[in-house]
């Protein structure tokens, strides 16, 4: 029965525990399945067998059976014909295939047990592997689900990340202008006191030349009118 050793250790052990050390659980759920698939195939071929070395075990005990009862219809046949010598030959010969008998039951009764053994292991890992094959299902779901929170949760590293980021960003941003302000502020210093009468002189200035052109100009246009 060592086609079943494997089978049994995964049935014997906790599916989700073997699937927590491989890489890909996916990847290892079918192939577990494929594996007792394929050993499905052999558990058949050799019950197959096993039924047939029954049948056959069967077979002989019948034959044997048939072949005493042959022996006792000879014997009394030649009882009748009054061939006492014949009838005993006869006789020893049904003893002979007794003993033989004897030999064939115990065979077969043992064939039988093997036949009905394997067609309970047959049975159960049919219906075991149907059991897996409904919660690969399950599982498959839940490692999709896990992997997609696996994803979420680096994306939310990332964007935790992020924040920092924009944070030091903005750090940054207070400091240039904290800069340029005292830098204006330096070249505001820099530049001395402001001559506010030199420049209110250079207002009237240049009002006034503004003032003796236009003058001149409306002048000439009434002199040209006249």
């Amino acid at each position: 029965m060592s086609i079943l050793i494997r089978f049994k250790d995964i049935m014997a052990s906790n599916i989700n525990a073997l699937l927590d050390k491989a890489e890909d659980p996916e990847k290892m759920i079918d192939q577990y399945l494929r594996n007792l698939n394929k050993d499905l195939g052999k558990v058949k071929s050799e019950t197959a067998s096993v039924m047939a070395e029954e049948q056959r075990a069967k077979r002989e005990v019948n034959e044997c059976q048939e072949e005493m009862e042959k022996m006792e219809r000879y014997a009394m046949k030649a009882l009748e014909a009054g061939n006492e010598g014949d009838a005993r030959k006869f006789l020893e010969k049904k003893n002979t295939l007794a003993a033989k008998l004897t030999e064939l039951q115990t065979a077969y009764q043992l064939a039988s047990s093997n036949s009905l053994q394997m067609k309970q292991m047959h049975d159960k890992l049919i219906a075991d592997i149907g059991e897996l094959e409904s919660r690969r299902s399950m599982l498959k779901a839940k490692w999709s689900v896990a992997k997609t929170q696996e994803r979420m949760n680096k994306l939310g590293s990332s964007v935790t990340k992020s924040g920092g980021s924009i944070s030091a960003f903005e750090r940054m941003e207070e400091k240039v202008n904290r800069a340029l302000d005292e830098a204006n502020a330096m070249a505001e210093l820099n530049a001395g006191p402001k001559d506010e009468i030199a420049d209110l002189t250079a207002k009237y200035d240049s009002n006034s030349s503004e003032v003796d052109a236009e003058l001149e100009a409306l002048k000439a246009r009434m002199k040209n009118n006249r």
